[in-house]
């Protein structure tokens, strides 16, 4: 049988795409990111779309590479050396987790972190100038749980025990108990202090609160430590159960049917997060770049919560809510 000189030039052509299709993938910079539970969340779609308005296109002018670990510790171990045998230009870690994860793995490749703490993580210990090659954002703010405490007594002014969920594997917890406790001493709050290492231990966390007789609780597991803050709803539910009003650091606990939130946008976190990434591929070095910490914080109200625990949520502090959910 013969074939056409056009047969054979369609043949070598069809066989030439994959190959074609990989050179031009490698002549774009690979972005990775390496996620705690889920890449597929609010706040990465929102660095996606941060990634975008900066001119950003998937496998045009960039290529996107991520794993997420579902919470598992092992997984994303495993998952940030794939991630580095990729050799992208710059990685995003989520919380942390994902950011030990990435700095066992690698001291070479650009990490823009999202964590809570990283100088009391051990990743940095200059937020002016991070050395090394990490960067991004703290979400730490030592006033955040004083303020937090002065909201809570506003909504619920006759609270004078209150409960504290805190993880003490994350170092921001003990920074923040801290400043917490001077504020409690100086209002006349008695705190009891808490530790959730995982979701299985929140159950027994608010059984305690029963016991100790909490009259409202003050949630700083983080915004970054998403294992425990990955079941917002079971929360919430354990919080009303035992009709405990709550502040929590993040939203989505109010969003859930949660009292009150107070603290730092993650979505903006996240959408900052880009800029750094954009930096880097445009040369720009993680020693270049200092860590940024919150300057925006969102106070947002459940009214139908603060209804269904019998409260009533005074005027003024309404009137300084960023959000109020009726």
């Amino acid at each position: 049988m013969r074939l056409s000189v056009t047969g054979v030039t369609v043949m070598l052509w069809l066989a030439f795409l994959p190959v074609v299709a990989e050179a031009q993938a490698e002549k774009v910079p690979r972005v990775g990111s390496l996620c705690w539970v889920t890449c597929g969340d609010a706040y990465h779609d929102a660095f996606w779309q941060a990634l975008r308005s900066l001119g950003y296109a998937d496998y045009k002018n960039i290529a996107f590479e991520y794993r997420a670990a579902g919470g598992d510790d092992a997984l994303l171990d495993a998952l940030a050396v794939q991630l580095i045998d990729l050799k992208p230009a710059v990685i995003v870690a989520d919380t942390t987790q994902s950011a030990e994860a990435l700095k066992k793995a690698t001291e070479t490749i650009p990490l823009v972190v999202i964590a809570d703490d990283p100088i009391g993580s051990g990743f940095i210990s200059n937020l002016a100038r991070p050395e090394g090659n990490v960067t991004g954002l703290s979400l730490v703010a030592v006033e955040l749980g004083t303020k937090q405490l002065q909201l809570l007594k506003e909504a619920v002014p006759g609270a004078s025990r209150v409960a504290v969920l805190g993880n003490p594997a994350n170092p921001a917890t003990a920074l923040r108990l801290r400043a917490l406790q001077a504020a409690a001493q100086a209002s006349g709050v008695t705190l009891l202090p808490l530790d959730v290492r995982s979701p299985p231990e929140q159950v027994n966390a608010f059984a305690a609160m029963a016991q100790m007789h909490a009259d409202a609780l003050i949630d700083i597991l983080g915004g970054a430590d998403r294992n425990n803050s990955a079941t917002t709803g079971r929360v919430v539910q354990l919080a009303m159960r035992h009709r405990l009003p709550a502040i929590y650091q993040s939203e989505d606990f109010v969003s859930e049917g949660g009292l009150m939130s107070y603290g730092p946008s993650l979505a903006d976190a996240f959408r900052q997060a880009a800029t750094y990434v954009d930096k880097i591929l445009k040369g720009a070095k993680p020693t270049d770049l200092p860590i940024e910490q919150p300057t925006k914080f969102r106070l947002v109200i459940n009214l139908k919560t603060a209804k269904a625990l019998g409260l009533t949520i005074p005027l003024p502090l309404l009137g300084r809510a960023d959000e109020v959910i009726e």
